[in-house]
């Protein structure tokens, strides 16, 4: 399951670092939330989560689930968007072309900041947890695709910790662009040298 981001403001709205907390928070919960259990684990005021709450669900994702009624209190609980987001680029004239690069920037560095920080705090115990992998690899369009949906699939798999088994919390942050590298671009074979 894919979700597009088109416009500068979807962009904007993901890109802001506390949404990306948020959403992360909801991913952690591994089940649907209310605002006030987002707030709580953020030590947040419930009114500033809700107005960030409903900007992520005005662009699909964040979305509510149920309501229940608690103590004469509606309880309105939402689930985050489960899938790869993915920004694209729309025909923009060049103006609004480099505000758009600049956002999609912004948000790219919101969310490598995010992933280092916990990956960062993961190794600073006497144990280290994280792992770090850079791999250059060639693959059709096809397999490109299918390991980003493998590798997505995967993850909303190992969502919740809802089995017997003990299970200790990873967080997974990937990234995979098409390599620039024009030596290896046109072919991935060895030319026979020459005697």
């Amino acid at each position: 399951m894919y979700k597009e981001l088109k416009t500068l403001e979807e962009i904007r709205i993901y890109s802001d670092p506390y949404r990306i907390q948020i959403m992360n928070q909801f991913q952690k919960m591994g089940r649907p939330a209310t605002v006030k259990e987002i707030a709580n684990s953020l030590h947040e005021v419930p009114a500033k989560v809700h107005y960030h709450v409903k900007k992520l669900e005005s662009i699909g994702l964040v979305s509510l689930v149920d309501t229940k009624l608690v103590n004469g209190i509606t309880a309105k609980y939402y689930e985050p968007f489960q899938g790869q987001i993915m920004i694209k680029k729309s025909e923009f004239d060049e103006t609004v072309q480099q505000v758009f690069l600049s956002e999609t920037q912004n948000l790219l560095n919101n969310l490598f900041e995010e992933s280092k920080k916990r990956f960062l705090l993961a190794n600073q115990g006497p144990t280290p947890t994280g792992t770090l992998m850079n791999h250059d690899i060639f693959l059709t369009k096809d397999e490109a695709k299918e390991l980003t949906d493998w590798i997505n699939q995967f993850c909303i798999k190992h969502q919740n910790n809802d089995t017997s088994e003990p299970r200790e919390s990873y967080e997974v942050f990937f990234t995979m662009a098409k390599g620039q590298d024009p030596e290896h671009s046109h072919k991935n074979k060895k030319e026979p040298s020459s005697p």
